[in-house]
């Protein structure tokens, strides 16, 4: 009985070896496998955050975000200031459309900026920002920059008059933009936009007066008017032209 006790608890030590064996690589196993887990979840989430990131702010020194506002720095060298705010004016076209794909149509930019002064009755212009969106239109992609709602300018307070938008087509009237005439879309007393072109108009949205606001086109050195936006279609910018009935 003896030597049968003895096989039998031999082969019973034996087995008890083997299971703690296999209990003891299972669990070895389990622990190599949450640590390859784990760092694989560790590399994913960091190739995902990466992935997900938003990349470079897109703004320069003379243009950026702020707040989700878009801001300006002013004044612009390559457009002399003036007291009569016609003759800035006038410099802008002819300097913007020598940016990056200004003229460049359907695969071109718009760029926007802010005509101003500091309270001593001479005028500047800001630097354009192309910061914007294109999205698909009827005919053709769609572009829009975002209007500046300050210009950043070290040497005092700024008073803005005004801003300015550039169209990379030709010709690109106001009068057949709703978007540009809307109530809703107007920051400032006055409004500039000019086409591939350099055809200039010009509206006065009249915002906090019952009064029509004037669309005009410039002519030479003056402003013709050629459109009006009543009070009552302020809301949703549907012009009413003026006819131009000649010299009696």
């Amino acid at each position: 009985m003896q030597p049968y006790l003895a096989s039998l608890f031999l082969t019973y030590t034996e087995e008890l070896d083997i299971n703690l064996n296999l209990i003891n690589g299972f669990n070895r196993f389990c622990e190599v496998f949450m640590r390859l887990r784990l760092g694989l979840m560790l590399w994913c989430w960091g190739w995902l955050g990466c992935a997900s990131s938003p990349g470079p702010a897109d703004e320069s020194a003379t243009y950026g975000r702020e707040e989700g506002r878009v801001w300006v720095s002013g004044p612009w060298e390559a457009i002399k200031p003036s007291s009569d705010v016609d003759e800035v004016i006038d410099q802008l076209c002819p300097v913007i459309m020598r940016l990056p794909l200004a003229n460049e149509g359907d695969a071109g930019r718009e760029y926007c900026g802010v005509i101003y002064s500091l309270g001593d009755g001479t005028y500047y212009a800001s630097h354009p920002s192309p910061l914007g969106r294109t999205h698909d239109g009827r005919f053709s992609p769609e572009k829009s920059c975002y209007v500046p709602r300050n210009v950043r300018d070290a040497r005092g307070q700024i008073v803005p008059l005004g801003d300015y938008h550039s169209h990379p087509w030709s010709p690109s009237r106001m009068s057949g933009s709703t978007r540009d005439l809307l109530r809703a879309t107007q920051l400032y007393s006055i409004r500039i936009q000019f086409d591939a072109g350099c055809n200039l108009q010009k509206f006065i949205p009249y915002l906090d007066e019952d009064r029509a606001g004037e669309l005009y086109v410039r002519q030479g050195k003056r402003w013709k008017l050629i459109g009006t936006v009543k009070p009552e279609d302020k809301a949703r910018g549907f012009i009413t032209p003026v006819v131009d009935r000649g010299t009696p």
